[in-house]
């Protein structure tokens, strides 16, 4: 008798990657955009990859010191005040330089305008605190 022809079953492809897990990094164009703004002159690329390098350590350092902040406030969010007092103690925000100062002082105004809340009401801009 013929048997009726049944098609392979076609093993399932695995959405993984062969390389591994890589770890999230900062986008080369956003560090290479914040660098020239303050830079103003030309780099090499051997140059540019150590600034990438020490981006790449310093955020995630950062993110280290901001995750034992919120661990020790027994919460699971890093909140503003967490930042800030990380800034306090690295001395870049004080009761003379605070945060939003900063914020406008070295970013560019796309940035600030993501950063800082602002209220505007008819022709005025307020910021909010």
């Amino acid at each position: 008798p013929l048997q009726l022809l049944q098609p392979k079953p076609v093993p399932k492809r695995l959405k993984t990657s062969q390389r591994g897990p890589r770890e999230p990094q900062v986008a080369r164009s956003l560090i290479k955009e914040v660098f020239s703004h303050f830079v103003k002159m030309p780099v090499t690329r051997d140059a540019f990859k150590i600034v990438e390098k020490c981006s790449e350590k310093y955020f995630k350092q950062l993110s280290n010191d901001l995750e034992a902040y919120t661990d020790h406030a027994r919460r699971k969010t890093v909140e503003v005040a967490d930042l800030e007092l990380l800034m306090r103690r690295q001395g870049l925000v004080t009761d003379k330089m605070p945060l939003h100062v900063l914020i406008e002082r070295y970013f560019p105004l796309e940035y600030r305008k993501l950063l800082i809340p602002v209220a505007v009401s008819g022709n005025e801009v307020m910021l909010l605190k």
